[in-house]
């Protein structure tokens, strides 16, 4: 016999199957946090010790409660397989820098800059010793290599020239490469022009045309420079043997020179800009007779007209330094050992400490999302 369906049991199937479409719905909703675990909060990138090529990459949420350690290594079941020497974004995309001891090991990891998904691999020959990177259009980036370097037993280390590695993302490919000066390293956007820097000896500052994707003529600054930041004046702020040199990058004159403190075994680095871009902050730090080394926290504003290095900002020192434009929080790491792993110390805009959190071995510098 057959049986007649009541208006009852339809409407359930009904029912049912309208709950089963919006919980599908709910689950690829691209606004649900479990689809884009890492697109927003912090990045700390952990160089590692060299030697063992062992650089990871932490993520700390928003929140800053609970860190996730080795996410490359989470999501894609296999390590970086090197120092990390920087991170980048650009397209939805993040550029992991990864320098290998061994020759010919160097690389770009390309991920989703949502989920840390392996998306493309830039080996050698087209990245060699890969050091700083920079997002110059919506899917264009520049990475700094210092090419394949020597072991002094030539009197040399830096190949002349370097390059600055043109990365495509709509391909993921490198299809540029740029030649540079020997040991070039930080590079700094400002307007249509990247500004780079070097630690191979040399004392200019190479500019290059981003539209063009060609050098222009250098900016004599001394030796070793490497560019800082641009500014709440515009003005760009380069580093170089103990001083902070004031560039205009309209005309490219040096405007002024600072020099960094008295105390000459004080090493400055790790030059940060505050939120307003008002003040900088910088580690100096020195050795003492058992090499162990110690440092300060300083900090200037950009309107002054001296730098001392006398009371320190935090008395702490720190392997890598960053600034949240977004909140103003101060981030330190701290390395305790190449050996084992390091912490991240925030603190508030005064310099009254928030919090420590865990990271890994060496955390160098950090990426706000």
């Amino acid at each position: 016999m057959k049986k007649t369906k009541t208006a009852s049991s339809v409407q359930l199937k009904l029912a049912l199957g309208l709950l089963v479409i919006l919980n599908g719905s709910c689950t690829n909703n691209s606004d649900d946090p479990a689809a884009v675990p890492y697109g927003s909060g912090v990045l700390v990138v952990n160089s590692g010790n060299f030697t063992d090529n062992n650089g990871t990459i932490t993520y700390l949420p928003p929140s800053g409660a609970t860190a996730s350690y080795d996410i490359f290594n989470q999501v894609n079941q296999r390590s970086l397989t090197g120092g990390v020497q920087g991170y980048t974004e650009a397209d939805g995309k993040g550029l992991i820098l990864v320098d290998n001891t061994t020759a010919r090991q160097d690389k770009v990891e390309i991920v989703d800059a949502n989920t840390f998904k392996s998306l493309a691999t830039l080996k050698s020959p087209e990245i060699e010793n890969p050091r700083s990177a920079v997002r110059v259009s919506a899917n264009k980036v520049y990475v700094s290599c210092w090419d394949v370097s020597g072991d002094y037993s030539n009197g040399t280390f830096y190949k002349d020239p370097g390059y600055i590695a043109v990365v495509d993302l709509t391909t993921n490919t490198v299809t540029k490469k740029i030649p540079a000066v020997k040991g070039v390293e930080t590079l700094i956007l400002a307007g249509s022009e990247v500004f780079a820097g070097s630690t191979g000896g040399v004392t200019q500052l190479s500019v290059i045309d981003i539209t063009t994707d060609q050098l222009k003529s250098g900016i004599e600054i001394g030796a070793n420079p490497n560019p800082v930041a641009v500014d709440a004046n515009g003005k760009l702020w380069v580093y170089s043997a103990g001083e902070l040199v004031r560039v205009n990058t309209q005309n490219k004159v040096v405007e002024n020179r600072l020099k960094i403190g008295t105390d000459k075994s004080k090493s400055p680095s790790k030059f940060r800009l505050s939120a307003d871009k008002q003040y900088f902050y910088f580690v100096g730090s020195y050795y003492d007779a058992n090499y162990k080394e110690f440092g300060d926290l300083y900090r200037f504003s950009v309107n002054d007209t001296s730098v001392p290095t006398t009371t320190p900002f935090i008395k702490r020192l720190f392997s890598g330094l960053d600034i949240d434009t977004k909140t103003g929080i101060i981030y330190g790491g701290v390395t305790p050992s190449y050996k084992q792993a390091g912490y991240v110390l925030r603190y508030q805009s005064s310099g009254t400490l928030i919090d420590s959190v865990k990271a890994e071995i060496a955390p160098s510098a950090f990426y706000f999302k």
